[in-house]
């Protein structure tokens, strides 16, 4: 809320920078379409009259020095200076530059950075500009195994584009069945995009044939849908006017194009979405706060780096929050990697340093404080989100 807030006020900064310049521009050509007219005049004059050339040009000059050109200028001219000069400290006060005393001093492992920026070229189809990262960072070992992850991917999506189906509905029957571990529905939704394709052309019995074709391993769960898809015969030479005009939606493209992705991704073992892009969203979102914290500390000339947690949240929004965060119910603590949720064999869980509290260390067993089952430390699991 607060970047949200702060950000708007540098909009708002720069909005009146614009609006001052179209002003000054205004002016400057009003004042520019003044001083040429009265030279159209004078020069006119000249061509059209026998009257001295002198005369007509001391008119000139007095003309001139009555529009007062720089005077007429000075007002706007003096609110854009105003204007430009409040402008730089907004964006510096938003926009810290240092960002330094935010970051600790670790050990930056460059391989994994460099992969991770190539792999985002990669999955965004920039394969020349990847190639060129990877070679000019020196991981070049690496290109020929990222690269293939995504090309694949990235010429079905293009050829999706085109409104050819055959490359995704081969990649999806050939992974149906990890597909149908995924509970995901594509292959039904490409051959939905393939039917309502067939129809349009106006082919009734092609698409009937390839219905019979395609549909019947679906039918056990989903015939409501293929219900509505044979409806659709009824209507196959306006099905734009039909009640199932909202198949033929590019929106419909967009979404099984989405879910190619999300599963393409997921079959590869990677992300749905760019683990770039989301890590500088997220720091988007985390750095004023954090950076405002810093400022805090070196004026008080307290260290952090030390620290294993930050005294004070910093707030990310849910859709960058990847992993759940245990408090013990006994304790009143989160769970940290010395102190990790451990699941007792009840299945309710406690914060490992409240179990060897409660268990004087493992040499004892205890109650469970949510159910009256007993509890033997030893057999305790460390839990993983």
């Amino acid at each position: 809320m607060g970047l949200t807030m702060e950000l708007n006020n540098l909009k708002d900064a720069f909005d009146r920078v614009a609006k001052k310049q179209k002003l000054s521009c205004s002016k400057v050509q009003e004042v520019m379409d003044q001083i040429v007219q009265e030279i159209e005049k004078a020069i006119e004059m000249m061509q059209s009259t026998t009257l001295d050339h002198k005369s007509i040009l001391a008119e000139l000059k007095k003309k001139l020095h009555e529009i007062a050109p720089l005077a007429q200028l000075e007002g706007t001219q003096k609110e854009l200076n105003i204007a430009l000069s409040k402008y730089p400290k907004a964006l510096e006060k938003t926009l810290n530059p240092d960002i330094s005393k935010a970051y600790r001093n670790i050990e930056f492992d460059s391989h994994t950075v460099n992969q991770i920026i190539a792999s985002h070229f990669y999955r965004q189809g920039m394969f020349d500009v990847g190639d060129c990262f990877i070679t000019e960072a020196g991981e070049a070992e690496a290109a020929a195994a990222m690269r293939s992850l995504f090309q694949e991917m990235y010429q079905i999506l293009e050829a999706m584009k085109s409104r050819n189906l055959e490359p995704a509905l081969k990649w999806a029957a050939t992974n149906s069945d990890k597909l149908k571990e995924n509970g995901s529905d594509l292959l039904l939704g490409l051959h939905q995009l393939q039917f309502v394709k067939i129809l349009q052309k106006g082919s009734r019995e092609e698409a009937l044939k390839y219905a019979r074709t395609n549909f019947v391993p679906f039918a056990g769960n989903h015939m409501a849908e293929i219900q509505k898809l044979m409806g659709c015969l009824l209507y196959s030479d306006r099905l734009s006017e039909s009640p199932y005009a909202h198949l033929l939606s590019p929106t419909n493209w967009d979404i099984v194009a989405e879910e190619l992705t999300r599963q393409f991704c997921n079959l590869l073992g990677q992300s749905y979405q760019s683990p770039l892009s989301v890590t500088i969203a997220a720091g988007v979102q985390g750095l004023p706060p954090l950076l405002k914290f810093m400022t805090v500390m070196a004026g008080k000339k307290q260290e952090w780096q030390s620290m294993k947690q930050l005294p004070v949240p910093v707030e990310l929004d849910k859709e960058f929050q990847f992993h759940s965060i245990f408090v013990c119910p006994v304790s009143k603590e989160q769970s940290t990697e010395d102190n990790p949720p451990m699941l007792m064999s009840c299945g309710h869980v406690l914060c490992k340093q409240s179990i060897n509290k409660m268990s004087k260390n493992g040499s004892k067993t205890f109650k469970c404080p949510y159910c009256p089952s007993d509890v033997d430390a030893p057999r305790c699991r460390q839990l993983n989100f």
